[in-house]
Formats: C-alpha cells, sequence, structure tokens
C-alpha cells in the first residue's frame, strides 16, 4: 500500500515539475533595466516577458537577493491624475508579451541591500502561476539597453 502511495506521489511530482519545465521554456525575458538607486532606498525594474506558449502565463512573484522585497506595481492615467499602486499577478496572454517600461507595469525593488550603480547586474527571480521559474538580470544603467 505505501508502494503504491510513494509511486502516485512520484508520477505526479513528475508531472507537475514536466509542465513546469514546458512552460519554462516557452517564457523568455528581454531588455531587463534599472536605473541607479542608492542603498537602503528603492529602485525600480522593467524587462519584457514573452510567451511562446499556447496558454497564458501568470506572473505571480519576483525576488531578488539585492532588495528586501520586490513589488509589481501598476501607474495609470486617471484624466490628469497618476495613480500607482501594487499588483499581485500579470498575465502573459499565449503567444504574446507584456512589457514592465516606465508609465505601466513595474517592479519596485524595495529596501536595497546595497547600491544600483551605472554598470551593475540585478538578479531577478519570476515566478509564474504554473510553477515555472525564469532567472533574468537587469542592466543599471541610465537608459534601457538596446535589445
Amino acid at each position: 500500500m505505501n508502494f503504491v502511495r510513494s509511486l502516485g506521489f512520484l508520477v505526479a511530482s513528475l508531472a507537475v515539475a514536466s509542465a513546469a519545465a514546458a512552460a519554462a521554456t516557452s517564457l523568455q525575458i528581454k531588455g531587463g533595466w534599472s536605473r541607479p538607486a542608492p542603498a537602503g532606498g528603492n529602485g525600480a525594474g522593467y524587462f519584457t516577458v514573452i510567451n511562446a506558449g499556447a496558454k497564458p502565463e501568470t506572473l505571480t512573484r519576483v525576488d531578488s537577493p539585492l532588495a528586501q522585497r520586490v513589488e509589481m506595481h501598476s501607474m495609470t492615467m486617471d484624466g490628469t491624475v497618476m495613480k500607482m499602486g501594487p499588483v499581485t499577478s500579470v498575465t502573459v496572454p499565449a503567444g504574446g508579451q507584456v512589457s514592465f517600461a516606465p508609465g505601466g507595469y513595474h517592479l519596485m525593488l524595495i529596501g536595497l541591500k546595497k547600491p544600483l550603480a551605472v554598470g551593475d547586474k540585478a538578479p531577478l527571480t519570476l515566478t509564474f502561476a504554473s510553477g515555472a521559474k525564469v532567472a533574468t538580470i537587469l542592466s543599471v544603467g541610465v537608459m534601457p539597453p538596446t535589445m
């Protein structure tokens, strides 16, 4: 009986891992960048998520060892009033992409553990609802990198 349960758990675990691996191969992050920011302060992160898969992917979490926490934010205009605030997830459509850019979705790197200086690289791990995890780098500069 324990063998059957263990075998069932193993098969289920392999199926989940396989689905996450398949999703990860359909996701690509391009053009990651950030502006300089002081230690202890907050930084911002920008990039484009490309989903070449047949199903939508939902970004649910972003982590960086350089910040106490990372939040996804959106910025919108309501007439002449700018509104910015955290969002819990961002869905990337199947065969589509979502840009994190100034004036729209962006990351807030809160409580920087060290300054972000021009030329630095800031590692990120993006986690999706499917279980896929994608590592990427933000290049620190005053202008976005060319793609």
